[in-house]
């Protein structure tokens, strides 16, 4: 089977872009697995797909495939390429786009600068929600929240680690380091990702705070390895720091592929606000390639 496709990327977050308006694809796990592939496919960091409204409301729905073929819930850098898709395609010719996720519905906004604003809903802390399973472990009180003690197995060296733990439509564990060029992403990522109190598998953050409004931030993904940046970890380090005391409402976050800034005004109401997440998003080309049965 031959498809289309467009090759994108946001903040060096790339993604493979497939379009279902017209009709489904019937991709297996193993196909999405190809189109990831750096070597035998197209290469991507996630696949993700356009598919007409679902319901009254909203305008398109978006479906995230992990380089590991398994669909997932959320991806900010995804959501910016995937507005950018559907204006530069003619899909659509508006500026703000509602979009339906697996457990979402996202607002995506076009600028007039080119950079990309996805309101990415409010954070959630619930652990049982995350999911995230705390029995046994005593919190560490920090700020107005507290963080969690993970200990690590090899390749981590039995490592115990102190993470906050939240989700941006997908779970996230956090942890603060001096220097992000010499975090042991490699080394502990993976042990973080697949630890057996995160139920779903969890995105590990390397946070390291340079100022009130500025960070960098290494970011191992659920399913994907580490990537050049990674939204809602982004929107997940922000949120943690901003709860622990350390950063004001408004963040630049430097990662390997580029600047995401974040927006957080903490409580409202009697829940949380939005987390604004705004940045970059690019196609790179387009083209058909055969995928095996």
């Amino acid at each position: 089977m031959r498809i289309r496709f467009t090759k994108m990327q946001g903040a060096g977050n790339d993604f493979v872009v497939l379009d279902e308006t017209r009709g489904r694809l019937g991709l297996t796990a193993r196909q999405y697995q190809f189109l990831a592939d750096r070597h035998f496919g197209v290469g991507a960091d996630q696949i993700l797909t356009v598919r007409p409204s679902p319901a009254p409301g909203i305008d398109f729905e978006y479906v995230i495939h992990n380089a590991d073929g398994g669909e997932v819930e959320h991806c900010g850098n995804g959501a910016r390429c995937f507005v950018r898709y559907v204006r530069d395609h003619g899909l659509t010719d508006k500026a703000s786009v509602r979009v339906k996720t697996v457990n979402n519905t996202l607002v995506l906004n076009m600028g007039s600068d080119g950079r990309v604003t996805v309101d990415m809903g409010p954070p959630v802390f619930e652990p049982a929600a995350i999911p995230f399973d705390p029995a046994g472990l005593s919190p560490q009180p920090a700020g107005s929240w507290q963080k969690w003690p993970l200990a690590l197995d090899a390749p981590a060296q039995g490592a115990m680690v102190s993470v906050a733990v939240l989700s941006m439509g997908n779970p996230h564990a956090v942890q603060w380091v001096e220097d992000v060029d010499r975090a042991p992403v490699a080394q502990q990522g993976p042990c973080i990702e697949s630890h057996p109190r995160f139920p779903n598998r969890v995105n590990a953050g390397f946070l390291q705070v340079v100022s009130r409004s500025q960070a960098r931030l290494r970011v191992f993904e659920r399913g994907a390895g580490e990537t050049l940046a990674c939204g809602t970890g982004a929107c997940a380090a922000v949120v943690a720091g901003i709860r622990l005391g350390q950063f004001d409402a408004r963040v630049d976050v430097e990662t390997r592929g580029g600047r995401l800034t974040i927006e957080w005004d903490g409580a409202q109401g009697d829940g949380w606000a939005p987390v604004m997440l705004t940045g970059p998003a690019a196609s790179v080309f387009e083209g058909e390639i055969d995928i095996p049965e």
